[in-house]
């Protein structure tokens, strides 16, 4: 697909001269100035030629060009070609787009800690603890599916690839058959992956708690993803027309709501699963049968469409091995809570997963829309693959990548404070906030973010260089890093904070 830069250089490139201008002289110079990324002409020719063209609103054009920024080092002519993206923005810019949705998802996330502090004592979860390794591996749905929806619609907006009411629609309905194959089929794995977990370390087997985790976990993937799904289109959609850079914001907002709604469904599924053991034990796996049964149609209608029957064919490998990692922290937390003397980490659990998750997404949604600008995965054009960025390249250097990096690395401490206090405010755990508490729970917080920054970094230029759209193969590995990370560095705060004795924190209460 041609930019519009490019259409507009075209009757140069063949030797015609554009209407009114001149082909001797000192103006054959003037061009030069048309074309910086700065200049206002470009953008005035750019939104009539769409308009005309295309019957594109005039918000859809500017999102093209974003909020470029006019600094020195965006503009810089010898660092090769740096295309026109909206990813030219200061870094003020930047933390000014992801605050909002990152403090909504926070706050998502700190909701769906406070329902798995209560919900931990239902006796759903006491009899059949392994629903606990459901808990990371289904809220880590929405950073295998969501928010690599959200990231593959993103560059397709930013791109140019959503402008027409027909693309749109072949767009939305490819990509909502497609993430309903992945739910079903990736809930029904981390059901089988929860079981064998449940069973290695006691060897105890209960073929009917088996099918109530099944029934249970298909059915939350299904309907949280098809109810996430819509909403990230709406979010996307509204982004453009706005003229707002969607991988600032789709992603978070994926994220706001996505642990909230899987976790509750979660927890009112399998309670009412349960309840129906005792008397219609036929009910279980008639849901999971149902469920299992609708793949054929999504199969179907995702094959049909082309920009998602590749992701149908090539897609399975990222979104299985990270809800294998997923489930990895679930065993962890299922093993921590277990023991009254940790019961409070599960309401922080949510959160420092959540929070580390939203702010890697962003960052690896944001470099996987810079590689596409300026070709397609593997090109030779684009950007070499890094094969070990350094930490200095990573968060110090004067490129976007790096500023955006830093911005979102600032927001941890201010963040998990704000959803400390509030945890702390409306009474949610079983922990008081002390002040070794706070230390040993942002060390934690920051060590995690670090981490998972640095190895998006590293992987998305990776998996670039390897034919693989970021896009499609990033997000899963990187949210479910976050949840490995994210669990068992907060357990391990909580073991060294127990065996300290900080008796004032109530570890053990």
């Amino acid at each position: 697909m041609t930019s519009p830069l490019e259409r507009e250089e075209t009757p140069r490139a063949n030797g015609a001269a554009a209407p009114g201008e001149r082909r001797d002289g000192p103006e054959l110079a003037e061009p030069a100035d048309f074309l910086r990324p700065a200049g206002t002409g470009v953008e005035a020719v750019v939104l009539e030629s769409r308009a005309n063209a295309k019957g594109v609103r005039e918000e859809d054009a500017l999102l093209e060009n974003g909020s470029q920024s006019n600094e020195s080092d965006d503009t810089s002519t010898d660092r090769g070609p740096e295309p026109a993206s909206p990813l030219k923005e200061t870094s003020f810019s930047i933390g000014l787009q992801v605050l909002f949705p990152f403090l909504l998802a926070g706050f998502g996330t700190v909701a769906a800690g406070m329902v798995l502090d209560i919900v931990q004592h239902w006796d759903v979860f006491k009899y059949v603890t392994e629903v606990f390794i459901l808990v990371p591996a289904l809220l880590g749905l929405k950073g295998n599916l969501e928010m690599t929806l959200a990231s593959r619609l993103s560059t397709a907006a930013n791109i140019g690839q959503m402008d027409t009411p027909r693309e749109l629609w072949k767009m939305i309905t490819g990509n909502m058959a497609l993430i309903q194959v992945q739910a079903t089929v990736v809930g029904f794995l981390a059901s089988i992956a929860a079981v064998v977990f449940g069973w290695i370390p006691d060897g105890h087997f209960s073929l009917a708690h088996a099918v109530l985790l099944c029934a249970s976990s298909v059915a939350t993937a299904f309907i949280a993803s098809l109810v996430l799904g819509m909403i990230m289109i709406g979010v996307i959609i509204g982004s453009k027309k706005m003229g707002i850079n969607p991988d600032n914001v789709a992603t978070p907002i994926a994220a706001s709501l996505g642990d909230l709604i899987t976790l509750a469904l979660l927890s009112g599924i399998s309670w009412g699963l349960y309840k129906e053991l005792e008397s219609r034990a036929y009910v279980n796996p008639l849901v999971c049968a149902f469920f299992i049964s609708l793949l054929p149609i999504w199969i179907v209608v995702a094959k049909r469409n082309s920009a998602t029957r590749e992701v149908l064919y090539s897609g399975w490998e990222p979104v299985i091995i990270a809800m294998a990692i997923s489930s990895v922290g679930g065993l962890i937390l299922d093993r921590t809570v277990s023991d009254p003397n940790f019961a409070g980490m599960a309401v922080f659990t949510p959160v420092i997963n959540g929070v580390g998750g939203n702010l890697v997404a962003v960052q690896a949604s944001r470099i996987s829309t810079y590689l596409h600008m300026s070709g397609e995965p593997g090109d030779g054009a684009g950007p070499a693959p890094r094969r070990c960025p350094s930490p200095c390249s990573t968060f110090f250097s004067s490129d976007v990548n790096s500023r955006s990096a830093r911005v979102l690395f600032l927001l941890v401490v201010p963040g998990h404070l704000v959803f400390l206090y509030t945890i702390s405010s409306m009474q949610g755990g079983h922990t008081t906030l002390t002040l070794i508490f706070i230390v040993f729970y942002m060390t934690a917080a920051l060590l995690q973010v670090l981490i998972l920054l640095y190895i998006a970094d590293w992987m998305v230029h990776w998996m670039w260089g390897r034919h693989l759209d970021p896009d499609n193969f990033s997000i899963p590995y990187l949210t479910a890093l976050g949840d490995l990370i994210g669990t068992g560095l907060l357990a391990l705060s909580f073991h060294v904070l127990w065996l300290i004795g900080d008796r004032d924190s109530d570890v053990g209460d």
